[in-house]
C-alpha cells in the first residue's frame, strides 16, 4: 500500500478545525489542515466582532491543548446565568458557587482564532495550508485522497470535514441533513456602559426573540463591556444593519430596563440570519463530520461551538486509542464509535434549543404566565435546576478526557 502523507487530512482549519488538529497533535496523531480562507485575515478586529461562551468542560480542553494563558489574560469568567421572561424581575437563576469553576469563560472569537493558529503552526504533527482551493476528495476503501488546485495531492487513512454549515465536503458526500430556517436574524455587537456586569449573564426572551447579555473583560478605558446577540425579526433584518451606534445604544437599553446604565456601542454590528440543521449520519467512507459541518444550532443557549469542542474531545479519543492500536483511522468501527459518542448529547441540544426559542416565541399574556410560572418550578426544584446548569457547562453523560482537562 503506497505511504500516508499523515494520520489525518482536516478541512477547515476554522476553531474547531484547529483545536482538532491541535488535540491529535498533543497525542502524535499528525493531520494536514486545508481551508479555503486566509486564516490570518480572520483575526483582525475588522473581520469578526463575534465572542463565544466557552463552557467550563470546553475550557478545560483549551487549558489542556496550552491555551489556558488566553483564557486567564483575555476571558471573562461567567459567574452567574439569569433567564428572564422579558425584564420581569421573576428569574430562573444559575450561580456556580464559590471556589467553583466559573459556567462558562467569554472570549472574542478573533483571538481564540489567534491562539489556535499560532499553537497548531507551532506543532511539527500538524500542517497547515491556507488559502488553498480544494479540487477534489476521493475516498475509497484504501485511503482519502485530497488534490488541491495547484496539483497537489494528500492521502490519509481519514478525512474530517470541518467546513461549515454548508459544508461543500458534506454535501459532495450525499449526507442528508434535517433543515429549517429561522423567521429571525441574530444582531451582534458590543457595547460599554457604566454599571458593572458582576461577571452575570443574562438571556431575556421576548416573542420577537431573545436578547443575551454577555460580560466581556473591561475596555482599556476601564469601562464594563458585554456582548450583544440580539434575536429580531427577520423581516426588519435590513433595517437592523442601517440602526445607528445610538439608535443601537437606546434600542438595547429599553429592552434591558436600563439595567446596564449609560450604554456605548463600540462595535460595529453585525446581522446573520438563523437556521436550524442536523446530519442524518455523521460518517460515509472514510469521512467524519465534525461542528457545524454535521450540525447548528439557535444561539438562544450559546452552545453551538461548545458542541463543535465536544465533538473534537471525543474524535480526538477515540482516533488517538485507535491509532495507539495500530488500527485502521478510517474504519467504519473507529468512526462508529466517535458517531455512537456525539450523535445523543448533539441531538439533545438540538431539540432543547429548538424548543426553548418555539417556546418563547409565542407572544400573548396567557403564555408569558406559563413561561414566567415555569421559570419559577425550576428555580424552586434544585435535581431540575442542577440538569439544566450541568448542559450549560458540557458536563452531561461520558466525558472524554479533554473535558475533564486530562490528555488521553
Amino acid at each position: 500500500m503506497q505511504s500516508m502523507d499523515a494520520d489525518v487530512i482536516i478541512i477547515g482549519g476554522g476553531l474547531v478545525g484547529a483545536t482538532l488538529a491541535l488535540a491529535l497533535a498533543r497525542h502524535d496523531v499528525t493531520s494536514i489542515v486545508v481551508d479555503t480562507a486566509d486564516l490570518d485575515a480572520t483575526t483582525l478586529p475588522a473581520f469578526d466582532g463575534r465572542a463565544s461562551a466557552i463552557a467550563s468542560a470546553s475550557g478545560r480542553m483549551l487549558r489542556a491543548l496550552g491555551l489556558g494563558q488566553l483564557l486567564d489574560d483575555h476571558g471573562c469568567p461567567i459567574r452567574e446565568i439569569r433567564v428572564t421572561d422579558a425584564a420581569h424581575p421573576q428569574f430562573l437563576h444559575f450561580d456556580a458557587g464559590e471556589g467553583n469553576d466559573p459556567l462558562g469563560t467569554m472570549v472574542e472569537n478573533r483571538l481564540l482564532r489567534t491562539h489556535l493558529l499560532a499553537a497548531v503552526r507551532a506543532c511539527p504533527q500538524a500542517t497547515l495550508l491556507a488559502p488553498v482551493t480544494v479540487a477534489e476528495l476521493v475516498r475509497d476503501e484504501h485511503a482519502a485522497t485530497l488534490s488541491l488546485a495547484d496539483g497537489r495531492r494528500f492521502r490519509a487513512p481519514l478525512a474530517v470535514a470541518c467546513d461549515g454549515r454548508r459544508s461543500p465536503t458534506r454535501e459532495a458526500a450525499g449526507i442528508p441533513i434535517a433543515q429549517w430556517h429561522y423567521p429571525h436574524a441574530a444582531l451582534i455587537t458590543m457595547v460599554a456602559h457604566s454599571v458593572p456586569h458582576e461577571n452575570i449573564a443574562c438571556e431575556l426572551f421576548y416573542p420577537s426573540g431573545p436578547l443575551a447579555l454577555l460580560p466581556m473583560r473591561d475596555a482599556d478605558d476601564g469601562r464594563p463591556r458585554t456582548a450583544i446577540v440580539w434575536t429580531v425579526d427577520g423581516r426588519h433584518m435590513a433595517a437592523a444593519r442601517k440602526l445607528g451606534p445610538k439608535q443601537l445604544a437606546a434600542e438595547i437599553a429599553a429592552r434591558c430596563d436600563g439595567t446596564m446604565g449609560d450604554i456605548e456601542v463600540i462595535a460595529p454590528q453585525t446581522v446573520w440570519p438563523l437556521g436550524y440543521h442536523h446530519a442524518a449520519r455523521y460518517t460515509d467512507t472514510r469521512l467524519l463530520l465534525l461542528g457545524d459541518a454535521a450540525h447548528g444550532i439557535h444561539p438562544i443557549a450559546g452552545q453551538g461551538l461548545n458542541m463543535g469542542f465536544r465533538d473534537v474531545a471525543a474524535a480526538a479519543e477515540v482516533l488517538t486509542t485507535a491509532a495507539r492500536s495500530g488500527l485502521d483511522l478510517g474504519s467504519p468501527d473507529v468512526l462508529a464509535q466517535v458517531s455512537a459518542w456525539r450523535r445523543f448529547d448533539n441531538s439533545l441540544v438540538c431539540a432543547v434549543t429548538d424548543g426553548l426559542n418555539r417556546l418563547f416565541a409565542v407572544p400573548g399574556r396567557v403564555p408569558s404566565l406559563v413561561r414566567r410560572t415555569g421559570l419559577a418550578a425550576v428555580e424552586r426544584m434544585p435535581p431540575l435546576k442542577r440538569f439544566f446548569m450541568n448542559q450549560a457547562r458540557g458536563e452531561t453523560g461520558k466525558l472524554p478526557a479533554l473535558l475533564k482537562g486530562e490528555l488521553v
